[in-house]
């Protein structure tokens, strides 16, 4: 069933009044059932689930995934078949979106985890206390909260502004619920079958799990003198090494160093095929460009040159070159330099972002008047008046209190904070993108000119930043589909609040879990963070740009500081003629970046996952056809089972291993 919405001219003449009432007459759905017991705990259960999901990729990739259209798909199937069963009522469509508005708030949980919160533990050496991490991530989203009800009068009911992948996800709900049913309980098939096979296929690579199967279940070590778990290895490229060692044969070299050395493997990963799918070929082609200038050309030619070399720890032991050492000592600095310089490009080349926020309305036909239809379902201004100041002190406590960075620089802090949400929050509403990553480094660098000295003073208001205005944007987002179906949006923020918990009580003790586990002596530390298996891009990019500011260039090799000139030109080129030719220009220098952080194979294995879908969604183009509706319709739930199967059964992996 279309949706209603006003005309572009009713949009323009109406007054806030007129809409509003419009609104309650003709969308508004009183009192059905929407903040629920029931939607409240799915919403909750699914937005814990699928933000451990969103952490494990995060930290493997840099990417937040998005959890929206896979909670609403995977509530709806939930209670149908309960309501198939006769065990439960069918759910509404508002208590969907409000499942939808608790697991999107939880998924958005992990982005200081896999960014600032990493970057900061990395420089400062000191493992940050659950509870703060828990205490400090839930204030700055709560302030994101409040900064957004204000906003929601103005960019929603006023400016009908489009937030697309808001209006994206109301449009699914729509459908399912009003006549494609059908066509959404495929999508969870699809879903739940890709998410099987792939769960089946990472148990039979993982390490912990065929050792519970093996040795606790079959009791292999006692009939059959098991003395070591067998299972598949991911790498697969470790057969051919195995193998080349035994029989005497090549081992492949670029200019003298190991391919391994290089960390150019070939790595059998189905998440990432999922991200792959998701990022599509033209994003995924930049990563893997990204990737072969760094690994294949670069890296070689570098440490021929001696700017990357073997060096030796704090703890006197040697450190040989790896990928971690080569994008530390040297592919950090280019890769940087060309995502930073390609994202300011692309915010400054959407002035209407800036300019829109100051324009006023056309003349009215009537005089404005003050609306309060509404005011029984709105959240009460009252409640952002109050809180913003108390949450902003709170904010600037902890930050203090947590992290050692000053009273000062924390209240400072804050009018930038304010300011650069507001234009992230319209970023939102315009495109669906939320410049967070580019807007912090405005606080970071603004920061870091007050006090370069201590890394944590830029870092920490600048993960402030970007968590308060992730939180204001996503909660607009999350309330535009609400507001096309007739919620209440009193409910809907409630919702958000209640995913803000859910995704911090997920995500941080399963941050310790995987990345922070303690050792024989039960110490934990921070040189556990990063691996082969979790690269953390996001973190790196945060820590290099932190250091930058700390140490200056000087401390730079002269073949680093050229390589951060060259990749600033190269990314102003490729961003000027992607917005010369409208978006059709193939490359990304965000993601030319992004692939120097990444290790080499999981850029492969995304390129592979998006060439696929990419492939067949040509040669399946017809609509209606079975091959259209399986790799095109198909497409997010197949690459969310990949994504989502891997995921959980990896972490289960972990805590496997940590338990035997």
């Amino acid at each position: 069933m279309a949706l209603q919405q006003l005309s572009e001219e009713q949009i323009r003449t109406w007054t806030r009044a007129q809409k509003d009432e419009w609104w309650f007459a003709n969308i508004y759905r009183g009192d059905m059932a929407q903040l629920t017991i029931r939607s409240a705990f799915t919403g909750f259960l699914l937005g814990g689930i699928l933000s451990a999901t969103a952490l494990y990729i995060g930290a493997k990739t840099g990417i937040t995934i998005g959890v929206g259209l896979t909670s609403v798909i995977l509530a709806f199937a939930i209670f149908k078949i309960l309501a198939n069963l006769g065990l439960a009522k069918d759910f509404t469509i508002l208590e969907n979106n409000c499942t939808q508005s608790i697991a999107t708030a939880a998924g958005y949980m992990t982005m200081p985890l896999n960014t600032v919160l990493s970057a900061y533990m990395l420089i400062s050496g000191t493992v940050v206390s659950w509870w703060h991490l828990v205490v400090w991530m839930s204030i700055c989203s709560i302030l994101g909260v409040l900064v957004a009800f204000p906003m929601k009068r103005r960019f929603i009911n006023e400016d009908q502004l489009p937030f697309p992948e808001g209006r994206a996800c109301g449009v699914v709900l729509d459908a399912v619920y009003t006549g494609e049913a059908a066509s959404g309980m495929y999508k969870a098939r699809l879903m739940a079958f890709t998410a099987m096979w792939t769960a089946i296929y990472q148990m039979i690579t993982s390490d912990g799990w065929m050792k519970f199967i093996q040795f606790k279940i079959l009791r292999m070590d006692k009939w059959a003198g098991m003395t070591e778990a067998w299972h598949f290895q991911e790498r697969v490229d470790y057969y051919y090494y195995t193998a080349a060692v035994k029989y005497d044969m090549l081992i492949p070299k670029i200019l003298g160093t190991d391919f391994r050395a290089l960390g150019l493997r070939f790595t059998l990963d189905a998440a990432m095929l999922g991200v792959g799918g998701l990022m599509g070929i033209r994003v995924a082609s930049s990563v893997l460009l990204g990737t072969i200038i760094n690994f294949v050309f670069l890296a070689p030619w570098m440490i021929q040159r001696g700017d990357i070399v073997e060096r030796i720890a704090p703890s006197g032991k040697l450190v040989p070159i790896s990928r971690t050492e080569i994008v530390n000592q040297w592919g950090l600095w280019w890769a940087v330099s060309m995502m930073v310089v390609a994202s300011f490009i692309s915010l400054a080349a959407k002035p209407e972002l800036f300019t829109s926020l100051f324009k006023k309305s056309e003349q009215k036909k009537v005089p404005d008047q003050t609306s309060t239809i509404l005011d029984h379902i709105e959240v009460p201004l009252i409640v952002s008046y109050i809180g913003i100041p108390i949450f902003s002190i709170l904010a600037a406590w902890t930050t203090h209190e947590f992290f050692g960075v000053p009273w000062l620089m924390s209240i400072i802090t804050l009018p930038l904070v304010f300011i650069l949400t507001i234009i992230c929050a319209n970023a939102m509403a315009l495109t669906s993108w939320t410049p967070t990553g580019t807007l912090s480094k405005i606080t970071q660098f603004s920061m870091g000119a007050i006090d370069s000295t201590n890394p944590a003073n830029n870092l920490i208001p600048a993960g402030m930043t970007a968590e308060v205005a992730s939180n204001a944007s996503n909660l607009l987002s999350d309330i535009k589909p609400g507001y096309m179906l007739g919620a209440k949006p009193r409910q809907q923020a409630i919702g958000h609040i209640i995913g803000i918990f859910s995704g911090a009580l997920a995500c941080v003790p399963l941050y310790f879990l995987l990345f922070l586990p303690p050792d024989a002596d039960g110490i934990r530390s921070t040189a556990t963070i990063v691996s082969d298996k979790f690269a953390f891009p996001g973190a790196m990019q945060w820590k290099g740009v932190a250091e930058l500011i700390a140490k200056g260039f000087s401390s730079l090799p002269a073949s680093a500081i050229t390589g951060i000139i060259v990749a600033a030109v190269a990314a102003t080129i490729i961003e000027l003629a992607r917005i010369f030719t409208k978006g059709r220009f193939p490359l990304s220098a965000v993601s030319i970046g992004l692939g120097v952080i990444l290790p080499p194979e999981s850029c492969l294995a995304m390129w592979i996952g998006a060439a696929i879908f990419w492939w067949m969604g040509r040669k399946n183009s017809t609509p209606g056809s079975k091959g259209h509706d399986f790799w095109v319709e198909g497409c997010e739930p197949i690459c969310a089972g990949l994504i989502s199967g891997a995921a959980l059964i990896g972490i289960g992996n972990a805590i496997i291993n940590v338990l035997m």
